[in-house]
């Protein structure tokens, strides 16, 4: 669930993403104080749902919802105000929400719950199921990659959970070889396959690359591992022990 909060006063900006750790991940909680930053950010950024103060100056909160909703007609207004005469306006505007400043924690669950556009419990309709053998799906499909090396580099980065590996390491859990120019050429080939496959499901920027390292941008996509981490039931109940188990390196964990 991606979030942004709009609003010129800094410490409403504070009060609500303080409400809002622990029903979203803070990493996934973006703050603007200045309307057209936030503007060209969705533009920009896929975004749930957006907290918008109204009485702001460059664009108020009514009419920046109204050029949000002209390039992603999807996305989850909330107004957060301080004034109810705006109330009819978010009507109009098919608004998710309207919170009266100061709102607490229970409230803006409520209207996180009460969304107009439900969010797909599938995040961005792509997961990874580690439990048991490894698959990526997207819309509950399994991807097709071109080599089985590909589906097991992007395996083996979801396991890192976002953490950067090295061309080394990651030479040494897939070929189990000497690191030399050969295995370099072959990594660089594995890698090139794994994101035209990705890019086809529009999921390119999933598996992202620096200087001489991999790692995967863990918000983009949803896993059982993940939810197991966070000490989710449906997922702690759904490990029975079994991990990847298509890969000898996944034993480790």
């Amino acid at each position: 669930m991606k979030v942004i909060i709009v609003d010129d006063e800094k410490h409403a900006i504070n009060t609500l993403k303080r409400n809002l750790i622990g029903l979203v991940e803070e990493e996934n909680i973006q703050t603007f104080d200045r309307s057209i930053n936030a503007l060209e950010y969705v533009k920009e950024n896929d975004v749930d749902i957006a907290f918008l103060d109204i009485e702001m100056p460059e664009i108020n909160g009514i009419n920046l919802a109204k050029e949000m909703k002209s390039f992603k007609p999807k996305i989850n207004i909330i107004f957060c105000t301080g004034y109810s005469e705006y109330m009819q306006q978010a009507i109009k505007l098919h608004a998710s929400g309207y919170l009266l400043k100061p709102s607490d924690k229970e409230k803006v669950k409520e209207a996180i719950d009460d969304l107009l556009y439900p969010l797909d419990p599938i995040k961005n309709h792509f997961y990874a199921k580690t439990f048991g053998n490894f698959e990526f799906y997207v819309d509950g499909v399994p991807l097709k990659f071109s080599r089985s090396k590909s589906k097991e580099l992007l395996a083996y980065l979801i396991s890192l959970r976002g953490a950067t590996a090295n061309r080394k390491e990651i030479s040494a859990i897939l070929f189990e070889d000497e690191y030399n120019k050969q295995t370099q050429n072959y990594l660089t080939k594995i890698y090139k396959e794994l994101i035209e496959s990705l890019e086809l499901v529009g999921a390119k920027n999933l598996v992202r690359k620096g200087y001489n390292s991999y790692w995967v941008d863990v918000s983009l996509f949803s896993s059982d591992l993940y939810d197991y981490d966070k000490g989710d039931p449906q997922a702690i109940n759904a490990y029975k022990g079994e991990y990847m188990l298509q890969y000898d390196w996944a034993y480790l964990e």
